[in-house]
């Protein structure tokens, strides 16, 4: 059997847990080092028993500094869980939309938190139309993608696909200018509008017997349906390219103009990989993927209402109703909604399309997220030589007051020194955040949906981690075509 005919297989570095000394991380050093001056400060104040007597109070900083809950240490859950309570505080858990105020800039997506200031725009005569985020200073395109069934595929077509998105992956990284790239994968409820226009068009509804059972298998399949969405989102960095955007005339249409070249350039490196770009996104296209994000039931109204059968929306109606958060989950018009973050990758050599159970989970409905943000060359070696050197003070600590080796660090420096070979041979260096959001109509449903969720995520070997405290800034990261790299 050729190399060909044999599954490529692939494995992902083990996540570093390291902190900046000793392995505590910036928080947790700072809280240390306080409380380190404190009682300094009360041991030259007043002597051995008043720092005895302040007891329970190193013990609690001792337990703020080392306790870990949700994969936390609690001095790092601090600014989480106080942006938290500030919102419940000021009132902003709640967002409700204002149907007499119309948004005065044109364009504009009226959606909550940090997006309020996101707008679509176009340059005159162009249909396709990208995402101006003046606060980020990014331009974002989504294209509408599809392809063969990646399970389907023979050995050899997959390893071919799968070294050819690689490529296109280094391609985009070393551009300079591309802020993030966002694969975004997603199930919608089915109207069964399209179904059923496909059958009056093309069909026969008048046909004795078989038309009349052919009109009713049709109209109950198409609600029960789960269709899957596959979008590619490119985010152009305006600061990084400010040059080319000059070049090409400066402002909105400079950048557009470096914007279609970067598109034209990714579509034909999709196409290398077995991907279809069926289309860069129009204005109303990319309002319509927002707001079926918020609000699913609204897909069969969209589709009822343009002429093609293509969801389409007004930008200024993109964003939802009302929205809700709580500490676990996100409400809004039609569906909750729950965020995991994807923790740990195989750390085993496992098949490329591993992903393969999580995304054909039956009976949740669900949006997933890849982000890759190119990193630089020259930080990329710099966090190499900065994690090999911590390693290897870590290890010379632990010899020196005669600990054990750890067998992790030994991991864990392989997995540095082989990101370094990579970088010095010339490969791009790309961080990596998958995003998994789950919908359903009710609580129940929802929580349903997540403990399937949670096993199929077993058996693909990745381990998820439901936010807490952040569900709002993860929703907009996983089931929105943003392109955004952090929370």
């Amino acid at each position: 059997m050729s190399d060909q005919n044999v599954p490529l297989t692939v494995r992902f570095p083990h996540r570093p847990r390291r902190g900046i000394l000793l392995g505590l991380s910036l928080p947790q050093l700072l809280a240390a080092s306080a409380a380190v001056c404190l009682l300094m400060i009360t041991v030259v104040t007043t002597g051995v028993l008043g720092a005895l007597a302040l007891l329970p109070l190193w013990a609690s900083v001792a337990g703020v500094v080392f306790v870990r809950r949700g994969g936390r240490t609690l001095v790092d859950w601090a600014p989480i869980a106080a942006r938290y309570l500030y919102r419940k505080w000021s009132g902003q858990r709640l967002w409700l939309a204002r149907p007499v105020s119309r948004p005065t800039v044109e364009g504009l997506l009226h959606l909550p938190g940090t997006t309020a200031s996101l707008r679509v725009v176009s340059p005159p005569g162009v249909e396709a139309a990208a995402l101006h985020d003046p606060r980020n200073q990014t331009l974002t395109a989504v294209a509408h993608v599809h392809g063969r069934a990646f399970a389907l595929l023979d050995p050899a077509t997959q390893n071919t696909n799968v070294a050819a998105w690689g490529r296109a992956l280094a391609g985009i990284a070393r551009t300079g200018h591309i802020k993030a790239v966002q694969v975004l994968e997603r199930t919608v409820p089915d109207s069964g509008d399209a179904l059923a226009r496909h059958w009056q068009q093309h069909g026969a509804p008048g046909t004795p017997v078989a038309g009349e059972i052919y009109g009713e298998l049709v109209a109950s399949a198409g609600p029960a349906a789960a269709p899957h969405e596959a979008y590619l989102v490119v985010a152009l960095d305006l600061k990084a390219a400010r040059r080319l955007v000059s070049q090409a005339g400066g402002g909105l249409n400079g950048a557009f103009t470096v914007l279609s070249t970067t598109t034209t350039s990714i579509s034909q490196a999709a196409r290398t990989a077995g991907l279809t770009v069926a289309g860069w996104l129009s204005g109303r296209e990319i309002a319509a993927v927002i707001r079926t994000a918020y609000d699913p039931a609204a897909l069969s109204r969209l589709q009822q209402w343009s002429p093609a059968g293509r969801a389409e929306a007004d930008p200024g109606a993109a964003g939802p109703v009302v929205q809700v958060e709580e500490s676990d989950r996100l409400i809004t018009d039609s569906a909750q909604h729950a965020t995991y973050w994807v923790e740990n990758w195989p750390r085993t050599e496992t098949h490329a399309g591993f992903l393969h159970q999580l995304l054909f989970t039956a009976g949740a409905r669900r949006a997933f997220s890849l982000i890759y943000a190119p990193q630089p060359l020259e930080s990329a070696l710099r966090d190499v030589q900065r994690r090999k050197a911590t390693i290897i003070a870590d290890a010379a600590e632990r010899q020196r007051k005669g600990q054990v080796d750890s067998e992790a660090d030994s991991l864990e420096y392989a997995d540095a020194k082989q990101r370094e070979r990579e970088l010095i041979a010339g490969h791009a260096d790309v961080a990596l955040t998958g995003l998994l959001t789950l919908s359903a109509d009710t609580r129940q449903a929802l929580d349903a949906a997540c403990a399937t969720v949670e096993t199929a995520a077993a058996g693909s070997q990745i381990d998820l981690r439901r936010l807490t405290y952040q569900q709002p800034e993860a929703f907009t990261l996983a089931a929105l075509p943003l392109a955004r790299t952090a929370l």
